[in-house]
């Protein structure tokens, strides 16, 4: 029997609508779903390959399996679930009981998909507070500024009714096919393209003004854009004056920001600043920001500096401007339910997140996500301060690839008395497992979320049989927390549904949507109000837009934007004299997913490194040659191929992120080769707020490989 079933594809954030044949519960075909009103028929070849392929693929792990030899030497035996989860309670509860359950941890990728809470709350069952997500190198920066803002616009980009379309360190070519024809469409009915990026992308190609910053100065540019429309009086008086807090400061900030000034800090000739903050000034304006401004040490302060010219300008929740978060009545996200107080830790426990002391608007309770700071708990588990980390579950991300400084990562992973981590294939972090877990592809999982670019609510469907004993996260965290509670360790309360069923309910509950009614259509539209801001509160102290934050003032940091070096740009040592940024986008992949697959290896089957026809000649390189990269707080170098374009400038080298070899020798299968992340630092310096460290913008030497 042939079945069509509508479902979204979740292999990256943009979530678009999908169509899946099954035959006898085997997905044959994956198209798009034109009917999407998010999507509307855009769809990458993520969605057309990736997704089957993720299931079907020979590198698929179909059953639990338990180690036998030393860490790392990739000799497994196939067990039971039951023995699986045993094994993992017995682990867990040894550390607890030794260490406390502070030692306990998770890592996730976030909660913007499903297993981010699900984890989240299954450390919190078992009496810790510690999980660590990935968005300080994706996303963070823009959060933290969000939350602090209160604007809640992300993913709310009204590109379809703008006039200008205002671009910061985003590469939608790659990384959004739905904004990137909207963008494109946008073009062609006469909206002004504005695109502010050291890399001449896809999108600088067709932008009306294309702004070439130094790398990690874009902040300079947006506080000057801000001086624009103060001194030509091109601000909404009117809005700011009953909704937003703080302008008299942030109009006495600005007032020394001038497009010469900015100039001078960025690069960028003054008249092209003026001309930028005009056309956005025209309106209505979309903002629409991307990673080439995040995850550095002066990431949030750059986008607060966006944030507030959004909000000055009167593109707050319009037409054509940045549309609030909107979501149907007493619909639950992923984000309400990490800080629903019926979730909670006491408080006591949870200010012992790692990282809260430091990085209060990052970690703990009162952090964007509550979670833990990535180089804290490495700390901790390498050397017990400030109090240890033992045990460690990872779930659907790969951190042996992702985060920076490679081998301290694997070092930290190597020394946990007990490590379980799910995953689909065996990659650097699951060969240093104890135990691993074959986790459900999307194909075989249901979600309910809501999609911000329609805005609509989303079904991700079950259409495919699970391959093999997978298993969805909250099948394998109520099996753990199970086998925790009998032994004492563990409130269920704090976790309490065992299926998906059971949780996509819990998010349903107060609203007058059904899960049949989504699953016929994949997808339902909601009404919602433009501008509606006596009804939709602004969640900051003031219940107001604050351009001056009190939340940042409260942690002890500047409560107006500003531009600040960021701590790599300080390092001048000219054994160093490259800028290296990171971070560029394939359509192949999505940061360390896809590794494995025949057809994206196809076709890109190489860690590239972009450098000038002029840097190439000062390097004595040629295009196709491999070179290694190295910077100044770096512990190894990483290995890439040189593709020499005129598409950076002089100076500057670009490459992508999330690079390992399934064929190379394991358990790191390259990821001290030819992984970026070999090279980086996650030592610090820190964006005061996000605790980010820098990614882009660092000083590196580069020399024949």
């Amino acid at each position: 029997m042939t079945l069509t079933l509508p479902t979204t594809c979740w292999e990256c954030s943009t979530c678009c609508g999908a169509l899946a044949r099954v035959d006898e519960g085997r997905v044959t075909r994956i198209d798009p779903n034109p009917a999407h009103p998010a999507s509307r028929g855009a769809f990458c070849v993520k969605g057309i390959r990736g997704l089957s392929e993720i299931t079907y693929g020979a590198t698929r792990l179909r059953h639990p399996l338990r180690r036998v030899g030393e860490r790392g030497s990739n000799q497994w035996e196939e067990i039971s679930w039951d023995a699986a989860l045993d094994a993992m309670a017995d682990g867990f509860a040894a550390a607890r009981a030794k260490h406390g359950p502070l030692a306990l941890a998770g890592a996730v990728g976030g909660a913007f998909f499903s297993r981010g809470p699900i984890v989240a709350l299954a450390m919190r069952a078992m009496g810790s507070p510690n999980f660590l997500i990935n968005q300080d190198l994706c996303g963070g920066c823009r959060g933290v500024s969000d939350m602090v803002t209160g604007l809640a616009i992300q993913g709310g980009e009204d590109v379809e009714h703008a006039n200008t379309v205002l671009m910061v360190g985003a590469n939608p070519h790659a990384a959004n096919p739905v904004q990137w024809g909207r963008i494109k469409a946008a073009k062609a009915r006469g909206a002004k393209i504005v695109v502010l990026d050291p890399l001449r992308s896809e999108a600088a190609k067709i932008a009306d003004l294309w702004l070439r910053p130094h790398p990690g100065t874009d902040a300079a540019i947006g506080l000057a854009m801000m001086h624009v429309l103060v001194a030509e009086n091109r601000h909404d008086s009117e809005f700011i004056a009953r909704w937003t807090r703080g302008f008299e400061q942030l109009a006495e900030r600005v007032s020394g920001w001038t497009p010469e000034r900015a100039s001078g800090v960025s690069g960028v000739p003054a008249e092209l600043i003026l001309a930028a903050a005009q056309a956005y000034a025209a309106g209505p304006s979309a903002f629409v920001s991307g990673h080439g401004i995040d995850a550095v040490t002066n990431g949030v302060q750059t986008f607060r500096a966006f944030h507030c010219l959004v909000a000055i300008s009167g593109n707050l929740d319009r037409l054509g401007g940045n549309r609030r978060a909107k979501r149907p009545k007493g619909f639950r996200t992923y984000f309400d339910v990490i800080h629903d107080p019926a979730f909670q830790l006491p408080a006591e426990v949870a200010q012992q997140t790692l990282g809260a002391a430091q990085f209060p608007l990052w970690a703990g309770p009162k952090g964007w996500q509550a979670a833990c700071h990535n180089p804290t708990v490495i700390e901790a588990v390498l050397t017990g301060k400030p109090y240890p980390v033992r045990a460690m579950y990872v779930s659907g991300v790969n951190i042996a690839v992702t985060y920076p400084d490679s081998q301290r990562t694997i070092a930290a992973l190597r020394s946990l008395d007990f490590l379980a981590v799910a995953a689909h294939s065996m990659n650097p972090t699951a060969a240093l497992a104890d135990i691993v877990l074959p986790k459900t592809a999307t194909l075989e999982e249901e979600d309910v979320s809501v999609n911000a670019q329609g805005p609509c609510v989303t079904w991700t469907a079950a259409v495919a049989d699970r391959v093999g004993e997978a298993r969805p996260d909250v099948e394998i965290a109520a099996g753990l927390v199970e086998r925790m509670a009998a032994r004492g360790a563990a409130d269920p309360k704090l976790m309490p549904w065992r299926t998906q069923r059971e949780f996509n309910a819990h998010l349903l509950k107060d609203t007058s949507l059904s899960i049949d009614e989504l699953a016929r259509s994949g997808f339902a539209e909601f009404d919602h109000a433009l501008g509606n801001f006596e009804a939709q509160v602004f969640k900051t102290p003031s219940g107001k837009v604050e351009l001056w934050s009190q939340r940042m003032a409260d942690a002890g940091l500047d409560p107006l934007p500003d531009w600040v070096p960021t701590g790599a740009s300080r390092e001048d040592d000219p054994a160093y004299p490259y800028t290296l940024q990171t971070g560029l986008r394939e359509k192949t992949y999505h940061h360390s997913r896809f590794r494995e697959q025949a057809w994206a290896r196809k076709v890109s089957p190489d860690p590239l490194l972009r450098m000038h026809p002029d840097t190439a000649r000062e390097l004595g390189v040629a295009d196709g040659d491999w070179v290694s990269v190295e910077t100044p707080r770096g512990q190894g170098a990483c290995r890439v191929k040189a593709s020499v374009t005129d598409s950076t400038a002089p100076g500057i080298v670009v490459t992508g992120m999330g690079w390992w070899l399934p064929e190379a020798p394991g358990p790191e299968f390259g990821a001290l080769d030819i992984n970026i992340n070999a090279a980086l630092s996650y030592a610090g310096p820190y964006d005061p707020a996000s605790g980010s460290a820098d990614t882009r913008g660092v000083p590196c030497r580069i020399s024949r490989a």
